[in-house]
């Protein structure tokens, strides 16, 4: 061995490397094999690790609500549902793609805007009558039953 003292850079970097792996264990787990890491796909399941049924669907409307050419403004989910033929039941946005106003009523087989009088077909909210400048985005809906439900 030399007598030459280390410089303070050597030391310096020393301690960096001790600091750094000591920040890499806990007091008490030194040999411990880390824990793999969690799935973050799906959280823990809150039944002790049984299979929960899927969380149910909230009901936008009956089907008896819609009647067939017609259909059903749901203003709170800001959804039309539409009947235009006896059991084809469809869904759309229902905020008018001219200014962005709810539509406010299903008449006469069209889907009604009243801030600037836009319409759409009920069959598949195409533009009727403008100002609107395109369809009202279709929305995904569910018929089981009486009940529609979106998704």
């Amino acid at each position: 061995m030399s007598d030459v003292p280390p410089s303070r850079r050597t030391v310096l970097a020393a301690g960096g490397v001790v600091a750094l792996t000591a920040g890499c264990s806990k007091y008490g787990d030194e040999g411990a094999q880390p824990e793999p890491p969690k799935s973050q796909s799906q959280p823990p399941s809150k039944s002790g690790g049984k299979d929960e049924p899927p969380p149910q669907a909230e009901e936008l409307a009956k089907t008896s609500d819609v009647p067939v050419g017609g259909g059903k403004v749901i203003k709170d989910k800001k959804i039309v549902v539409t009947q235009p033929e006896d059991g084809d039941f469809k869904a759309f946005s229902a905020v008018c793609t001219h200014s962005g106003c709810l539509v406010g009523e299903v008449t006469d087989g069209t889907i009604n805007c009243a801030c600037h009088g836009s319409k759409y077909r009920v069959a598949d909210a195409s533009v009727a009558d403008g100002p609107a400048p395109r369809p009202l985005p279709a929305r995904n809906i569910t018929v089981t039953g009486n009940s529609i439900t979106l998704g």
